[in-house]
């Protein structure tokens, strides 16, 4: 295995690589900064955003990749109708509060018809709230952040949160060595028969139930949070997902904090 560093937004540093490796896939992962926005232009910042995508589509081109699996995100449904497990078909909102989800839906638009003159396999993977190794603490949920005050011993910081967190607050959360797994899938498939997947767990995990689990694992964690929340839980149809790789999440709630905790225990800081 080899590890090179490269700016997605320098084409030329990228499409170096290129000369270097035989490479037969591509996952782009990368996206816009996080909630809070980074101070500066956000013209600039929107630049860079598409200028690495683009990048990515011409080196997928020129490297002749089987298939570029681009990451979108389960936000892409905020503002969608929300009344069950939502199916990659379901009809999106034109309007996005946060930068996340505005470039992932601009990027999948991009991405579609890209795929379509260029004639590359290009898929969309939309991820739930994925947590684990080597995540950072999400503006979205809360799971994170609990998992490392149990691991330190102190009360949850949830001061990154776009809004305040509450009990029954709730999301598809997906440990993240399920979600490299089904994605790995989604790669290596020999046909895909969808150019957009729902990646997560297919269902909502409340922020109650979290705690509950990591209580049994940690049962020292001094972890609560106040009584309420939205009912109203984003949940993602994964039938693509299972019917196209065969995929099966491998870890529960409990099993994942008990891996993550052993994994920051052991001195690591994410």
């Amino acid at each position: 295995m080899a590890v090179e560093q490269a700016d997605v937004a320098d084409r030329d540093a990228l499409l170096a690589i290129g000369d270097r490796h035989d490479i037969t896939g591509i996952v782009h992962l990368a996206g816009p900064h996080p909630w809070p926005p980074v101070p500066g232009s956000p013209v600039e910042e929107t630049r860079r955003v598409l200028d690495g995508l683009l990048n990515i589509v011409q080196a997928a081109q020129e490297w002749g990749v089987r298939r570029l699996g681009i990451a979108s995100t389960i936000g892409v449904y905020f503002g969608a109708a929300n009344d069950g497990p939502l199916h990659e078909d379901t009809p999106l909102s034109m309007s996005a509060s946060a930068s996340i989800p505005a470039f992932k839906k601009v990027g999948e638009l991009l991405g579609g018809f890209l795929a379509g003159v260029t004639g590359i396999d290009i898929v969309n993977y939309r991820i739930s709230g994925t947590w684990g190794p080597l995540g950072h603490l999400d503006p979205f949920f809360a799971a994170p952040a609990l998992v490392h005050a149990a691991a330190r011993g102190t009360a949850p910081d949830l001061s990154h949160l776009m809004g305040p967190a509450f009990a029954e607050d709730g999301l598809d959360l997906s440990y993240v060595k399920d979600t490299g797994r089904a994605i790995a899938l989604l790669q290596l498939a020999d046909k895909l028969n969808h150019r957009t997947y729902n990646v997560g767990s297919g269902h909502a995990t409340t922020n109650a139930q979290f705690i509950e689990a990591m209580k049994k694992v940690a049962p020292e964690a001094q972890i609560a949070l106040p009584a309420g929340g939205d009912a109203s839980h984003l949940v993602l149809d994964i039938s693509r997902l299972k019917e196209d790789t065969g995929y099966q999440a491998e870890y529960d709630i409990e099993r994942a904090v008990s891996d993550y905790l052993a994994w920051l225990r052991a001195g690591h800081q994410r």
